[in-house]
């Protein structure tokens, strides 16, 4: 994945995390040039200018997506910016010539890590805009609270891990009863967004961004020195739901969110789905639209925003987090102005062509037990 400035002669390359994904004993430092952003001369290769955007990634916080191509107006002055959307729920916004943030990037302090021969880095990149388009750590406030009884089987659940803000380290699984299972990571190492992206209208600079809610636990185990010459290594990272078959945490639990780039500002965010709301605990409720915690992706047209839902059948799909639909919003408020139901969920991103006069979308569609195909469709 890159993206392109052929004015500059320069490509854009998200980069991965480092191995082991959770666990840095073996990798000091700062670990350039994963998790960033890399500017390259397309005709030389040399190196113009890099931004990391997760020191030391204990997190699996890779750069999911190719950067976007983003010009705008901030205060009056043409920028031509690139903008890179993040699994842990940031957009960073550079120039593109230079490198350099639109608005301020704070070095912050983060929580360190207890776990033995890890060096955490002291602190990580946090925009001062645009502001964060997911929810980021989890504490007990963050938790359902739809019911009384919900939200305390959800304190319950918690106290099996170990909390705390965006970039809490992952931690020792212990083996004992009583003992930690683990740190809760929100957003979880596939997102927030993942490899669909985003979108970006250039008439009105406004990016459009599809994100999921789902905790993982960050859980680590000692390294078998039959298998791995690692101390220690990414045990099994699962997804870690909620009381009665609900998420864990407050919803939407999928979301599309819009953001005004010229002012480095949210201007709407919608639920992406129904999500659980017609599980037994809460079907009394009469909820609204609660999202679906999956993969989805976006196009932006001159008049609309079409959204996916992403496979209702991938295991790592929570119960009742799929979605098969496929909606146009409107760009301006993100109202839903017509949707359609189909046999499974999309596994791509949606694309949009001209034919003979005739304006198509088309995406890929499918899952373990629907074989996967295009659909396509069209204005009569």
């Amino acid at each position: 994945m890159m993206s392109a400035d052929d004015e500059l002669g320069y490509v854009y390359l998200p980069t991965s995390s480092g191995t082991n994904d959770m666990y840095g004993g073996h990798r000091p430092g700062k670990n350039l040039y994963t998790s960033s952003i890399v500017c390259l001369d397309v005709r030389t290769g040399k190196r113009i200018w890099h931004f990391q955007t997760v020191h030391h990634d204990l997190f699996d916080y890779d750069n999911p997506a190719a950067p976007i191509l983003t010009d705008i107006t901030v205060a009056g002055r043409r920028i031509k910016a690139v903008s890179q959307v993040t699994k842990h729920g940031f957009v960073f916004v550079l120039d593109r010539a230079t490198g350099k943030p639109v608005w301020p990037i704070e070095e912050r302090r983060v929580p360190q890590s207890n776990v033995p021969g890890e060096k955490t880095s002291a602190t990580q990149p946090f925009p001062t805009k645009p502001p964060p388009f997911e929810r980021q750590g989890l504490q007990e406030d963050d938790l359902i609270d739809f019911t009384a009884e919900l939200r305390a089987e959800a304190v319950a659940i918690i106290k099996q891990y170990r909390t705390g803000p965006l970039f809490t380290p992952p931690s020792v699984r212990g083996d004992q009863p009583g003992a930690v299972k683990g740190t809760l990571q929100l957003p979880g190492s596939n997102g927030g967004t993942a490899w669909t992206g985003a979108a970006f209208d250039p008439e009105t600079s406004t990016l459009f961004i599809p994100s999921k809610t789902n905790p993982f636990s960050a859980d680590l185990v000692k390294g078998n020195p039959q298998e791995t010459d690692l101390d220690y290594r990414a045990a099994t990272r699962p997804l870690v739901a909620g009381p009665r078959g609900l998420p864990l945490v407050k919803p939407p639990y999928g979301r599309v969110t819009a953001i005004d780039l010229n002012k480095g500002e949210r201007a709407w965010m919608v639920a992406n789905g129904d999500g659980p709301r017609d599980n037994p605990a809460i079907k009394a409720l009469n909820l609204g639209p609660l999202g679906q915690a999956v993969r989805s992706s976006a196009i932006a047209t001159k008049t609309l925003l079409f959204v996916t839902e992403g496979d209702q059948l991938n295991p790592r799909t929570p119960p009742g987090g799929g979605g098969r639909k496929f909606r146009a919003l409107d760009k301006d408020t993100g109202q839903t102005l017509w949707e359609i139901e189909l046999e499974a969920g999309a596994n791509g991103a949606p694309m949009t062509y001209l034919f003979n006069g005739k304006q198509y979308v088309v995406w890929a569609i499918g899952g373990q037990r629907h074989a996967a195909e295009l659909v396509a469709l069209s204005l009569p």
